[in-house]
């Protein structure tokens, strides 16, 4: 009987297709060979390239994105889509908020470039204190108002702790600030268009879904090292508090640990779905030693996957560059519970190390889909095939972090169509 997805209906074919590519992935979870390797349709601005429109076009324009991101999906009949409009679709977004950690395509890059990161610090070492004390506090009165000019005038709200009784009534002036004032409207705005964002989102879902496609994530995570890292102090200052502050920097990777837990495992069961997508910046070979990985970077890590793990959700980290070095440590999970996701790391030898603990995925070079012939594409996919599904790995075949913005589309469909005739 045709089920109803939204406005859009799911035929019975469509269902059991659906099924059969959800349970594909979730076989390989639990470490079972399924009926065939599934592919993962991952992937940003290359909807853009597939479909002959802007970067810019993709960010700004909800109608040309949900169709372009459709028509990939309808082709190349992934089994399992990463959520495509949430990761592009934001340019009327981040412009209300006046975002300030990042240029996107149209906004501070040219209309084809991709997003450009802004490596700042953001808080300062001798503001870990006052971030241990009072998170809350230090987002609301120091870092929003750094990291997007809406909140501009949240630097002069009341500190809230301490507020009581009659207290708690004079407290309040500052709500009445011009700034403060000017800075609600400004979220307010921002937060409409979110809304708006977001609805086109779930009307793409539902369109996917009743075609017969699963999202493969419902949800994302961090590092509690790469949030500080990346989004607090910059990669100059983490790197000088390894020496200078460790002991400090140890209690607030904890502290950021159980909000980040918490904040998870709340967003992945209002999506209701178990995979966490968790891309990984800080953990390769090249960026601290064997010893320093194992004191500051794998602790956190660990015991935010455990507490995934424990909520019954699956996690899913992107292990970005080389970790050949980590492999051994980041073993020390349980087995049947994750996915291993790795760009750069051989995963032959991944595999070897693995294989027995994790599901995998990836990971096939980024040269290579960009700049390589289909006919190389097919090899490649067939060397994965070789080496490790043939080989009991439970793999799950995607490019080395999706398919680069400007691969050609025949590469890709060399990609989609190696994986079916080797593996399918």
């Amino acid at each position: 009987m045709p089920t109803q997805i939204g406005p859009y209906t799911q035929s019975d074919e469509a269902k059991a297709a659906y099924d059969a590519r959800w349970e594909r992935i979730m076989a390989c979870v639990r470490l079972e060979q399924p009926d065939r390797m599934p592919v993962g349709l991952h992937s940003f601005f290359w909807p853009a390239t597939y479909g002959g429109i802007s970067f810019k076009e993709l960010m700004y324009d909800y109608d040309k994105a949900k169709q372009v991101c459709f028509d990939a999906v309808m082709e190349f009949e992934p089994d399992g889509v990463f959520p495509l409009m949430l990761g592009t679709t934001l340019g009327r977004s981040l412009e209300k908020l006046d975002f300030k950690q990042l240029q996107w395509p149209g906004h501070g890059v040219g209309d084809m470039q991709p997003f450009q990161y802004l490596d700042r610090e953001y808080m300062s070492a001798d503001e870990y204190d006052d971030f241990l004390f009072d998170p809350t506090g230090f987002y609301l009165h120091k870092y929003l108002p750094r990291v997007a000019g809406a909140f501009a005038g949240f630097d002069q709200l009341p500190v809230f702790p301490g507020l009581h009784y009659f207290r708690l009534v004079n407290g309040i002036r500052p709500f009445a600030q011009p700034a403060v004032r000017e800075s609600f409207e400004k979220i307010v705005a921002a937060a409409e268009e979110v809304n708006t964002m977001f609805g086109h989102h779930i009307d793409w879902t539902q369109r996917i879904n009743a075609a017969g496609f699963p999202l493969f994530n419902g949800g994302n995570s961090i590092a509690p090292y790469d949030f500080i890292a990346d989004y607090f102090r910059g990669a100059t200052g983490m790197m000088k508090d390894l020496y200078r502050h460790k002991d400090k920097l140890k209690l607030v990777l904890e502290k950021a640990r159980v909000f980040i837990s918490r904040m998870t495992i709340a967003n992945a069961r209002a999506a209701n779905h178990p995979i966490v997508f968790i891309p990984i910046h800080w953990a390769p070979d090249a960026f601290m030693s064997p010893k320093q990985f194992e004191e500051f970077w794998w602790p956190t890590f660990r015991a935010l996957m455990m507490d995934l793990i424990e909520a019954d959700l699956i996690p899913m980290p992107m292990w970005e560059s080389d970790c050949t070095k980590r492999l051994e440590v980041i073993k020390d999970i349980p087995p049947g519970k994750c996915i291993y996701w790795f760009e750069r790391t051989d995963m032959v030898k991944a595999f070897e190390v693995l294989g027995d603990r994790v599901a995998l995925r990836g990971n096939l070079s980024p040269s290579l889909m960009t700049t390589g012939k289909p006919e190389e594409v097919d090899a490649a996919v067939k060397h994965l095939v070789d080496k490790v599904w043939n080989e009991g790995g439970k793999l799950i075949l995607d490019g080395a972090f999706g398919i680069p913005d400007e691969t050609p589309v025949a590469n890709v469909r060399a990609m989609f169509g190696a994986a079916r005739k080797y593996a399918g």
